[in-house]
């Protein structure tokens, strides 16, 4: 769990660098700080549940505002074709934006549970 912890801290500092051209850095460097935040802690062998079920509650009603809204998830599969999202790292079209998001925030989700699922084993 260890290497686990530390990829994901380095690699959620990095998207949290990458947010300072998008259009609301202000609500997606402190989302992926705070992931590799508790990665960091993870990885130093200290836990807290509720900040992970905090986090995983936070990000997945985010996650399906994303999926659900018109320039969304949902818009961009049915009415976009499920176009080809990494042509270019420049998101110019919103679906294409919104729906990047959504997998930052799956990503995040993922990576708090298995964090709150293993410390849940290893406590038991």
């Amino acid at each position: 769990m260890k290497a686990f912890n530390l990829l994901f801290c380095i690699l959620f500092i990095f998207s949290a660098a990458l947010q300072y051209n998008d259009p609301d850095p202000y609500i997606w460097v402190p989302i992926y700080l705070y992931g590799a935040w508790l990665c960091y802690q993870a990885y130093r062998a200290k836990y807290y549940p509720k900040a992970y079920l905090a986090g995983i509650f936070i990000f997945a009603i985010y996650a399906l505002f994303l999926y659900f809204d018109k320039t969304g998830v949902l818009n961009w599969y049915q009415e976009h074709r499920a176009e080809n999202i990494v042509q270019s790292m420049k998101a110019t079209k919103p679906w294409i934006e919104e729906t990047r998001e959504f997998g930052g925030l799956l990503i995040l989700i993922i990576a708090l549970a298995i964090n709150y699922f293993a410390f849940r084993k290893n406590k038991l």
